[in-house]
């Protein structure tokens, strides 16, 4: 599924400026977190998480490939996240 994902989305971040460097689906407990990890050229901050977060949200809403509900976090490799649930 990470890789569907990745293929989804990867190209509307590349053409604002990032890189998409993982999507990770995991559990913790008893809930979901779909972790999108972006680099770029200097430093990823917190305003280049929320807005690839908006930009990701409406695309990954659309496919609808994840059936269970989860919190969509945008990282930096650095890891500083955004969780827009």
């Amino acid at each position: 599924m990470e890789e569907d994902i990745r293929k989804l989305i990867n190209d509307v971040i590349v053409e604002n400026g990032y890189i998409l460097d993982d999507v990770i689906y995991e559990k913790e407990g008893n809930i979901y977190f779909l972790r999108v990890i972006l680099d770029k050229q200097g430093y990823v901050n917190i305003e280049d998480c929320v807005k690839v977060s908006k930009l990701i949200n409406p695309i990954l809403d659309e496919a609808d490939l994840i059936k269970d509900s989860y919190i969509l976090d945008v990282e930096s490799k650095e890891k500083g996240s955004v969780s827009n649930g």
